[in-house]
């Protein structure tokens, strides 16, 4: 089933959109009060998992965007964006952060509820990378 969101028709539009998710993600976290290691408020950090797990997509439209590759056609599930991700070349380091970005933002995160420190910094550590590898590659062209 394809994607029911609106998408982007354009890599800036695609770029921009994974900059404010990622913006928006970080500033719903820091609603969150930390204690003992964990964050206190998990509805918070499942927003900003959701949001900061998007921008990483986002970004990787983006960069397709930017290699022809229409709109509509565009990745819609998470294996059609890691069969993308793996013919992007970067010694696996995109492949290899989607998955952290999968699991600790949107499986862990997001729909577990997951509250540890270091798993969702690790997964928003890995969407920045993403975001800011995809824009430079973007933006050398």
């Amino acid at each position: 089933m394809k994607n029911k969101f609106r998408i982007p028709k354009s890599p800036k539009e695609a770029f921009e959109e994974a900059e404010q998710f990622y913006k928006n993600a970080k500033e719903t976290l820091a609603k969150s009060p930390i204690e003992f290691g964990a964050y206190q408020k998990p509805k918070f950090v499942k927003e900003a998992s959701a949001m900061a797990y998007l921008a990483a997509l986002r970004a990787i439209d983006g960069y397709l965007l930017s290699k022809g590759v229409h709109s509509k056609n565009l990745p819609s599930s998470i294996v059609e964006y890691e069969q993308a991700v793996d013919k992007i070349p970067h010694n696996g380091k995109l492949a290899v952060s989607l998955e952290v970005a999968y699991q600790n933002l949107h499986i862990f995160g997001y729909y577990r509820g997951g509250i540890d420190i270091e798993m969702i910094k690790s997964g928003f550590n890995r969407a920045r990378f993403i975001i800011d590898t995809l824009s430079k590659a973007n933006n050398k062209r």
